[in-house]
């Protein structure tokens, strides 16, 4: 482990003395990177109907081939339905009960995963089984890096003299976020043991940044940008059910929040981890002037 990278520091032996477990010697190694994955579902907004986002979304991601089973991260002040309220699915379906607005939490390695991938998800992501399936596929191409849908970007402000945090659409990115993602599970058992408790204190007491430091992580040990699939300008649903609150996302104080959590997380690291990439992988075919027939993820070019 200390002679090859990324070395005993982030090869943590506590999780396993086994190379072959961990993301980043696959290649060297020739292991081929796990056949399914375990869907965790970060759920904060109590249950109030059947229309709800979160139920499209359990049903779209249980219909990939891949998916093993879904675990719902259940982190309301009310406790969970019962298990009859919740869709009606063939493979394995799981409820894990934690305390509110401890954000980290989502990274916790529950023992209940038992897949090397993991597709973390917000319960408003908006996802269908063709983007799930094609995400899973481009992963097993780069198992020790985050893949998904949601992109993000950092960059030097020169006047204020720190790092900002932007969301505009341009032709780079350095983040995609934990909302719609594939990514080994050894980083949540380095999320959890290798961080301090003051960014981990930091993210719960905010309620926001973790996928910001996520992200900070996995480069870090990669010296890798992550890898972002399709072009895809909606991954969330805009408004709660009517009746609650508006999305987060669109709160000015949720994005001053992540600026400042941008320069907090390079202060501990002591450098930039991030990387910035141009590349975007899409299926053969996509947007081609061809029939819809000849392409094998057609609903990803309707949506």
């Amino acid at each position: 482990m200390w002679n090859s990278l990324p070395g005993g520091l982030y090869a943590l032996p506590e999780f396993s003395s086994d190379l072959t477990l961990f993301p980043f010697y696959y290649s060297t190694l020739g292991k081929s990177p796990s056949q399914e994955f375990t869907a965790v579902i970060q759920a904060v907004t109590p249950l109030q109907s059947q229309q709800q986002p979160i139920f499209k979304l359990i049903h779209a991601v249980a219909k990939s081939k891949f998916c093993a089973q879904i675990l719902v991260l259940w982190n309301c002040e009310k406790p969970p339905p019962p298990r009859n309220k919740w869709p009606s699915i063939t493979i394995p379906f799981s409820i894990i009960e934690g305390k509110r607005k401890t954000m980290s939490g989502r990274f916790f390695p529950h023992q209940a995963i038992k897949t090397d991938a993991v597709l973390s998800l917000d319960e408003d992501s908006v996802l269908s089984t063709n983007e799930v399936d094609f995400a899973f596929i481009v992963w097993q191409s780069f198992p020790e890096r985050i893949v998904g849908y949601p992109a993000r970007s950092h960059y030097w402000d020169s006047g204020k003299g720190r790092w900002g945090y932007t969301s505009k659409w341009t032709n780079e990115y350095s983040m995609v976020l934990t909302g719609a993602a594939f990514y080994h599970r050894y980083y949540h058992h380095l999320y959890t043991y290798y961080l301090p408790m003051s960014l981990l204190s930091m993210v719960d007491q905010l309620a926001n940044c973790e996928d910001i430091l996520m992200n900070f992580l996995i480069s870090a040990v990669t010296k890798l940008p992550p890898i972002k699939v399709t072009q895809k300008k909606q991954y969330k649903e805009t408004m709660m059910q009517q009746g609650s609150k508006a999305s987060r996302w669109a709160d000015p104080d949720h994005f001053a929040q992540r600026q400042s959590c941008m320069n907090s997380f390079t202060s501990w690291f002591g450098f930039m981890p991030l990387f910035h990439s141009q590349l975007r992988l899409d299926p053969v075919l996509f947007k081609d002037q061809v029939s819809i027939l000849r392409k094998k993820y057609r609903d990803i070019e309707r949506l």
